[in-house]
């Protein structure tokens, strides 16, 4: 007997694949670096290339694959993503050196943003809006699914089949996902039939974001030659806007931003992923060099906010399409300022139980703020762009992710010298006992100005929100 499956779980099923592949690949490949290093002899400069050309090529193509998307087709494109990130997997695999697997990398990017850039796009026309925010909540779930899969399967991978079958593993995943897409997937999105696509405006758009993305993550951001690189990418920023502003057809549409529920709900994902992104990395340099803990015990003592995301974002997705998204958007930032706060707050003998508590705290704003905010920006645009706006948001989303860790360095500058907290960061251990409380003071600084940045972005979220109205059935947010 054939079953037919109805098409939104179609889509939701595809994409979820793309989510879960590019988490654990993401997440593997961090707990991975030590070994790669080592067997293919190179060095942590190669390394950090490593991770940063994969997130750099997945922030910078996102916004124009979006608009070829809008022009095109969001499935072929989709489907595209599935060929190349499997494509890329499998060359990282057979890599033989670090240069070699830098270069695989940036492919394996070009497929991750191929697949990140259609996929909320898809979701977006498959839900009926009643159900969007359960939709997008799901591709978070799974996303997540598979951050904490790539964190527990990448030791016993790495211990019992060695660092390339972290990269084989995508490979069954990807071509059982390029099938599915290519028999399952539709098109049924409106598409901007015989606009022509603005190579300036897109030239010009990567180079600028990839010149700030690389002053803001390449040294001290306070140094000379970092400052004159940023001010290079935001000199290509700002002819970006003038190109933009005169072309019939922009790769970036800035007239987007003239929906104020796009504009304000944009800017407080933003904000949200700046101070959420930091919360990992600070809370790992407190358990390793406050505390002393290893970065086994590390990586496994962060997964309860993990899975307690996993748990609550299709919840509070169903919670968003009933209420609406200013409420559960405002709670979920006032969550995620209240695990920063509360985090400052921690000493050298705080026990992980009161970490614990940042921990769950930053769990449940994530799962309450994300659908909920999504769910509101990609409900308020036309159809025929919501290619373009799925873009615009995963390169916020992005970005912010990118940015977090140098902005939060450049808040503790204010506490301890750069060149101090680089030596102390990329060691193993603390120099001496004497440098824990003025370490932990930079640390206590940042976390204390990101949740009081956090408190102040609930204003964007409720001027860009909308509450569901109770006379009729589809979320006004």
């Amino acid at each position: 007997m054939k079953i037919k499956m109805d098409y939104k779980w179609v889509a939701l099923s595809v994409t979820g694949i793309g989510a879960f592949m590019s988490s654990v690949d993401a997440s593997i490949v961090v707990i991975g670096i030590p070994t790669i290093l080592q067997n293919l002899h190179a060095s942590i400069v190669t390394g950090v290339w490593i991770i940063t050309g994969y997130k750099l090529m997945l922030t910078v193509l996102l916004i124009m694959i979006g608009r070829l998307a809008d022009m095109y087709s969001k499935v072929k494109l989709y489907n595209l993503g599935f060929v190349i990130f499997t494509i890329g997997s499998l060359l990282c695999a057979l890599s033989r050196t670090g240069e070699q697997l830098v270069i695989f990398r940036f492919l394996q990017g070009a497929g991750a943003a191929l697949l990140y850039a259609n996929s909320i796009a898809i979701v977006t026309d498959a839900f009926p809006k009643g159900e969007l925010g359960m939709g997008l909540g799901s591709i978070m779930m799974t996303a997540n699914l598979g951050a904490i899969a790539g964190y527990t399967l990448g030791g016993v991978m790495i211990t019992y089949f060695g660092w390339r079958s972290i990269f084989l593993i995508n490979v069954p995943i990807g071509i059982f996902g390029t099938i599915w897409g290519y028999l399952r997937l539709k098109e049924i999105g409106i598409r901007n039939v015989g606009q022509k696509f603005d190579y300036a405006g897109s030239i010009l758009y990567c180079i600028g974001l990839a010149t700030i993305l690389l002053a803001l993550t390449i040294g001290d951001p306070t140094s000379v030659l970092n400052i004159a690189i940023l001010a290079g990418g935001l000199a290509f920023f700002v002819a970006v806007i003038f190109v933009e502003l005169r072309q019939k057809y922009p790769t970036l549409d800035l007239t987007l931003f003239k929906i104020r529920q796009f504009a304000m709900g944009s800017l407080a994902n933003f904000l949200f992923c700046i101070a959420f992104s930091c919360g990992p990395f600070l809370r790992s340099l407190y358990l390793q060099l406050v505390l002393g803990y290893s970065p086994l015990k590390t990586g496994l003592l962060l997964i309860p906010m993990d899975s307690l995301i996993l748990v609550l974002n299709p919840i509070s997705g169903r919670l968003a399409d009933r209420y609406g998204s200013r409420v559960l958007g405002s709670l979920g930032m006032a969550f995620n300022a209240s695990a920063l706060i509360w985090f400052s707050t921690l000493n050298e003998r705080s026990s992980y139980g009161t970490v614990l508590v940042s921990l769950l705290l930053f769990g449940v704003g994530l799962a309450l703020f994300a659908p909920a905010i999504t769910s509101s920006i990609m409900g308020s645009v036309p159809p025929e762009k919501r290619g373009v706006s799925s873009g615009i948001v995963n390169t916020i989303t992005q970005t912010a992710g990118v940015l977090s860790i140098p902005f939060s360095l450049l808040l503790m500058t204010l506490v301890m010298p750069y060149n101090k907290i680089s030596q102390i960061v990329s060691g193993s251990q603390l120099i001496s006992t004497n440098e824990i409380p003025i370490f932990l003071k930079a640390t206590n600084y940042a976390c204390f100005i990101l949740g009081v940045i956090s408190f102040f972005a609930i204003i964007p979220v409720l001027l860009g929100s909308q509450r569901k109205k109770a006379t009729t059935s589809l979320p006004q947010g």
